[in-house]
């Protein structure tokens, strides 16, 4: 279906505290409690560590125990990632606690983590704190996954529903309140869509895909989502829920309803996706080839070897989903922890690799662009 619409512009912006000691997440990660990791390799132990990482293309290091916290968005990559790199290098240890952007961004800059994960980059505040970490040196943003936000929705009879950042500003702002509402029928004429109240879903914890979101909202359709881009939702009225699970829970149980999450969720129970009008010549679904292309059309915008990525909202790139988000990990450029460091950067350059990034597409994630993904490796190796 097409619909040519005229373009709109803007650009990315950027902690619960937790209290625990990095003596207590590594037994975290060795007992499970939702964390990613791997013991042993179930079976893999008789291989030898030059073997295995011959045959999966990875320079291990010898030994360490690398603790991240952060993103529950990249959750299932990091566990992919992990049971690979270790099966190859079984003398490292790495976990992954999936506690949420902010609360994992608090753990490293109190010196908690080896690394943080967070679908949003680092606010000046949040550089100018971590140097009392990163000895010498300060934190970095490093993209290393990233992902389509999916628009689910649950309206009887509508396989195909299409929307444009203004009807969907207009949504979830509440000034749009029926599924036969003008606009959504001139975008969608071929669809019988029923006099039906909309319900719209948001995030009801402070979250990196609620403040992504809310940037593609206020970058595409600005004279219509004029709210503050943040972690926190902005908008007006609605239902809530925590979490992406939360959310699309949420939509599946209320006729009527629409939310936003990461296209895993979508996948996993089945829910139908808005397909976005960019201006291009087709409406574009969400898919990790689609949010790749998204991804290729940004600028690093950081300095310095900071790796912040600015998107431009606007686009109108045939082909391109333009509601992703990107996964960083935080990293001290200089003044990380000599146990650490070795396995930090095996691990990282690994996850950054052709062959780390290959097969996220499997699991609904989207491949950094090699563009992005070369850089990334080239930073890792700097650091100190």
């Amino acid at each position: 279906m097409q619909h040519p619409r005229p373009g709109r512009t803007h650009h990315q912006g950027g902690g619960a505290r937790a209290a625990v000691s990095l003596t207590a997440l590594l037994s975290l990660s060795l007992t499970g409690c939702g964390v990613a990791g791997l013991g042993d390799d179930g079976g893999g132990g008789a291989r030898s560590a030059v073997g295995a990482a011959s045959v999966a293309g990875i320079d291990c290091a010898d030994t360490g125990k690398v603790q991240g916290t952060g993103s529950s968005a990249q959750q299932n990559a990091m566990k992919y990632w992990i049971k690979h790199y270790q099966s190859a290098c079984p003398g490292v240890r790495i976990a992954y606690n999936p506690i949420g952007s902010g609360a994992g961004g608090a753990q490293f800059l109190r010196g908690a983590t080896t690394f943080g994960g967070s679908d949003s980059a680092l606010k000046p505040d949040e550089v100018e704190r971590s140097k009392d970490v990163c000895r010498g040196g300060r934190a970095i943003d490093l993209p290393m996954v990233g992902g389509p936000i999916a628009i689910g929705y649950d309206v009887p009879g509508v396989e195909d529903l299409t929307l444009d950042a203004a009807t969907l500003a207009k949504i979830f702002d509440r000034e749009i309140t029926m599924w036969d509402d003008p606009e959504i029928r001139l975008l969608n004429p071929g669809a019988d869509l029923p006099s039906m109240p909309v319900r719209p879903v948001h995030r009801s914890d402070d979250s990196g895909t609620t403040q992504n979101f809310q940037a593609y909202l206020a970058g595409a359709a600005p004279e219509v989502w004029t709210h503050p881009v943040a972690k926190a939702w902005q908008g007006t009225g609605g239902a809530s829920a925590s979490g992406s699970s939360g959310v699309a829970s949420e939509v599946t149980s209320g006729v009527g309803a629409i939310g936003y999450f990461e296209l895993s969720f979508a996948r996993a129970r089945q829910i139908k996706t808005v397909s976005v009008d960019t201006g291009a010549p087709a409406a574009v679904a969400p898919t990790p080839a689609t949010a790749s292309a998204g991804i290729a059309a940004a600028q690093v915008a950081g300095k310095g070897r900071d790796m912040k990525l600015k998107f431009r909202y606007d686009a109108s790139t045939p082909g391109a989903y333009p509601i992703v988000q990107v996964t960083y990990e935080i990293v001290c450029d200089k003044g990380n922890q000599k146990a650490t460091l070795p396995a930090l950067k095996s691990f990282l350059t690994y996850t950054a690799s052709k062959v780390g990034q290959k097969d996220l597409s499997r699991l609904n994630y989207a491949p950094l662009p090699e563009s992005v993904a070369g850089q990334v490796r080239d930073v890792v190796g700097t650091l100190s």
